[in-house]
Formats: C-alpha cells, sequence, structure tokens
C-alpha cells in the first residue's frame, strides 16, 4: 500500500525511474542523495521520506544497481560508492512497517554482502592498477564502501554475525596490501566494537531483568509472610474466644471488614470525583471572583454617574403650553420696562459682582480649612477613645505597653502606622488578590508589626483658622 501525502520529489524520482532506460537509473537514483542530505538528521521529516523511498521500491533499485557488473554502470566507481551512501543511509532508522520480515530476513543481508562483494572487487582493482593517482582513487572508493558497511552494521547490529561469517570478509582479511589491509582492520575494530558495546547492552538487559525477577520474589514471599502471620493471629484469637462466641466474633469482624472496605472505597470514589470536577470548581471560583469584581466596577461607575450627571431638561413643552408662557413674558417686559444703562454703570455693577464672588470664595476656603481641622480632631479623638477601649488594664499591661498611652500622639502614631501597612500590604498583594477589592478594605495586619517603638515619634496638631 502507497503511503498518502508522499513527498512529490520521491514521486518524480520514482515516475523518472520507471520511465527511463535501464543504463539511466543509476544516475537518477543519485538524486536521492541530495534530498537527504538537506532533510535535518534526526528528524520526522527524513523519517517519513526514508519510508516514502522504501515503499516506491527505490531502495530495491539501488541494490539491483550494486549487484550488476560495475563496467555497465554510468559513471562507474563514483556513482557505485554514492549509491553505498544512499543504501546505508536509507536502511538506517527506517521502519518498514508491514514488510518487516522481508526487509530485515533478506533486503538487509542482501544489503551487507553486496557491499562486502564491491569491496573485494575494489581490492582486486587496486592490486591491478599501475598508477598512483588510480590507486588512490581506488582507496577512496574502498573507504568510502567499508564506511557505508559500517554505518549499517551500526543502525542493524543483528548484521554482524553475517557480516563475520561471510567469505567476502575473510577474504578481505586477508590482503597482502597494507592500505587495503589496515582499512579492513579499522573496520574489524569498529564492529568489533559495536558487537562489544551490544553485549554490554545485553548483560545490563539480564541483570535488570534479573534484578526485577528477584524484586517480585520478594515481594511475593513478604506478601506469603504477611498471610501466614495473619492466619496465625486469627487462630491464636480463634483459641482465647469462647466455642459459644465463635459465630458472634465472626459477624462483628465480617461487619467491621466491611466497614472499612466501604470506608476506603467511598475515600476512593470521592477522590475520583473531586479530581474530576477539580477544574470545573476551579472555573466556577474564576467566574464568581471576575463577576463579583465586575459588579462592583459597574456600581461604582453608577455612582460616579449619578453623581457627575448633568441637571435633567424641562419636560416636553406642547404648543398650547408655549404660547402661553411667551404670552406671559411678554406681558412682563411691557409692564417692567428697563431703564437704559451706560457702559460706566454696568463696568462698576460687573467689578462689584467680581468683588463680591471673590470675598465668598475666600470665605468658603477658611471654612473648608475650619471644616478639615474639626474632622481631624474628631478622628484624633476617636482614635484616642478606640486605643483606649482595646488597651489593657493596668494589672495585664506588660512591657511598654503603659508608655503607648502616656502621651496623646501615641495613640494617633499606632493608627497612622496601621493605616500605612494597610496601604503597604495592598500594594504589594498580587494582582489576582484584588479583584473585587478596594484599597481601602480593611486587611489584617499580624500585631508583631505595629509593636515598634515610639519614644521619639511627634505628630503636633495644626492651629485652627
Amino acid at each position: 500500500m502507497k503511503p498518502t501525502g508522499t513527498d512529490p520529489r520521491i514521486l518524480s524520482i520514482a515516475a523518472e525511474v520507471a520511465k527511463s532506460p535501464e543504463q539511466n537509473v543509476p544516475v537518477i537514483l543519485l538524486k536521492l542523495k541530495e534530498i537527504i542530505n538537506i532533510t535535518p538528521l534526526g528528524s520526522s521529516e527524513l523519517k517519513k521520506i526514508k519510508q516514502d523511498i522504501y515503499c516506491y521500491d527505490l531502495i530495491q533499485y539501488c541494490l539491483l544497481v550494486l549487484s550488476q557488473d560495475c563496467s555497465r554502470i554510468q559513471g562507474g566507481w563514483t556513482t557505485i560508492s554514492q549509491l553505498t551512501q544512499i543504501l546505508s543511509h536509507c536502511c538506517v532508522g527506517l521502519e518498514p512497517g508491514e514488510d518487516a520480515e522481508e526487509f530485515y530476513n533478506e533486503l538487509l543481508p542482501s544489503a551487507a554482502e553486496n557491499f562486502l562483494v564491491l569491496g573485494r572487487q575494489l581490492q582486486t582493482c587496486f592490486v591491478n592498477a599501475a598508477k598512483a593517482e588510480e590507486k588512490d582513487e581506488l582507496l577512496h572508493f574502498f573507504q568510502i564502501v567499508t564506511d557505508s558497511l559500517f554505518w549499517l552494521l551500526g543502525g542493524h547490529v543483528e548484521l554482524i554475525q553475517n557480516v563475520l561469517q561471510s567469505d567476502h570478509f575473510l577474504h578481505l582479511l586477508q590482503a597482502d596490501n597494507v592500505q587495503i589491509g589496515s582499512a579492513v582492520m579499522m573496520m574489524l575494530q569498529n564492529i568489533l566494537q559495536i558487537n562489544r558495546s551490544k553485549r554490554s547492552k545485553m548483560l545490563l538487559e539480564i541483570n535488570r531483568q534479573k534484578e526485577e525477577e528477584d524484586l517480585k520474589l520478594q515481594l511475593q514471599l513478604q506478601r506469603q509472610r504477611a498471610m501466614r502471620l495473619s492466619r496465625e493471629l486469627w487462630l491464636s484469637m480463634l483459641e482465647i474466644v469462647h466455642p459459644g462466641q465463635v459465630e458472634k466474633h465472626y459477624r462483628e469482624m465480617e461487619e467491621k471488614s466491611a466497614l472499612i472496605i466501604q470506608k476506603h472505597w467511598r475515600g476512593y470514589r470521592e477522590r475520583k470525583n473531586f479530581h474530576q470536577q477539580r477544574q470545573s470548581l476551579i472555573e466556577y471560583k474564576a467566574a464568581v471572583t471576575l463577576q463579583r469584581a465586575a459588579l462592583k466596577f459597574l456600581a461604582k461607575c453608577r455612582k460616579k454617574k449619578k453623581l457627575f450627571a448633568p441637571c435633567r431638561g424641562l419636560q416636553e413643552l406642547t404648543d398650547a403650553r408655549r404660547v402661553e408662557l411667551k404670552k406671559q413674558v411678554d406681558d412682563y417686559v411691557r409692564r417692567h420696562l428697563g431703564s437704559p444703562m451706560s457702559d460706566v454703570v454696568s463696568r462698576e455693577l460687573h467689578a462689584q459682582a467680581q468683588e463680591r464672588l471673590q470675598h465668598y470664595f475666600m470665605g468658603r476656603a477658611l471654612e473648608e480649612r475650619a471644616q478639615q481641622h474639626r474632622e481631624a480632631l474628631t478622628a484624633q479623638i476617636s482614635t484616642n477613645i478606640e486605643q483606649l477601649m482595646k488597651a489593657p488594664s493596668l494589672k495585664e499591661a506588660e512591657g511598654k505597653e503603659p508608655e503607648l498611652f502616656l502621651s496623646r500622639s501615641r495613640p494617633v502614631a499606632a493608627k497612622a502606622k496601621q493605616a500605612h501597612l494597610t496601604t503597604l500590604k495592598y500594594i504589594q498583594a498580587p494582582w489576582w488578590k484584588k479583584l473585587g477589592e478596594e484599597s481601602g478594605d480593611e486587611i489584617d495586619v499580624p500585631k508583631g508589626e505595629l509593636s515598634i517603638e515610639l519614644e521619639t515619634l511627634f505628630i503636633g496638631g495644626t492651629k485652627p483658622p
């Protein structure tokens, strides 16, 4: 089954491979290398691209090309070495899905065997080459093939056994050339390191399983020991109970056990219901808080609007009433004709009006100051009375409590300190605690924060106006 949402680049390459002649297929398959290289390593996009390549049989095409005669392939060893890189990178990290058995049992062993065959062919060409430049080029291709094989073995450790048992690998180990032999020995060393790491992981897994089995065995033994002790205790209790009271004792134990089971079951059920309703409860509380704040804000807005609302206009007049009022105004003007006034007299009247207004406002300011002074004296008296009412008796007073009431300024200072701490508490509180509250609301202030030294503090009054 072809995957949905296939990369259009993969579709284009698959269509081109299907339509092109056999000799052009290797060059077309080289386009896969560019797609793989520009995709981030380990990303989900690369994983999806590898699945698309496998589902459209492009990996199988690469394997078929590598099994052909090298002389018939366009580009020679350059194309072959790049195809080995493409094949190894596509096979590592691939999830074949439904075709997993065919992928692991047939395709991967065939790919490893083809890499070894290519290595033997490059070894033969290297030995027969006469020029040094040609030897260097063949050695470079040999290293690319061995690196591709090592990359494949690193992603699929189960292929190491097939490689080590292959006749082609044994033939590579018997190479007489120093350069080829060193490359093969380096690859063998890397393969053994992979195999050693695999064994260490297997040992760790075995030890972990053994520890889990030991833990299960210990838990089972503890459970059996607890059951045995419980039964022994039960038997000892039965020996103590009178034979005639055994049935009654059984009934009491059954009732007690039923109560314990019901208690635990109800607790579990309530906790489960609480966790299920917790989110809705949080949302309900948040909605109540927001509604309370909104209602308080709207009430405040209505209050301000009522205070500063302009005077309501007169009721709408009818035409008859308007004619009647106009007639009254005309009669009044006709009966009370005003004498003409000169500009000098008008200015004098205006100056007198301004002087009277100024005198009125100055007197009003003095009255306001006097009212403020009276309010301050009233607040001071109220504070003193409140502090004296809350003060302990002389028998119960301890430490410096009597000193706070020797001066009339001490209660005022204590009240000011309390108001100051209340304001600080409101400012420092988080925003969500201020919803629906005002800065003047009462806030509990710890008693320890009010116990301060006030010996050097004196609050003097102001003179009356």
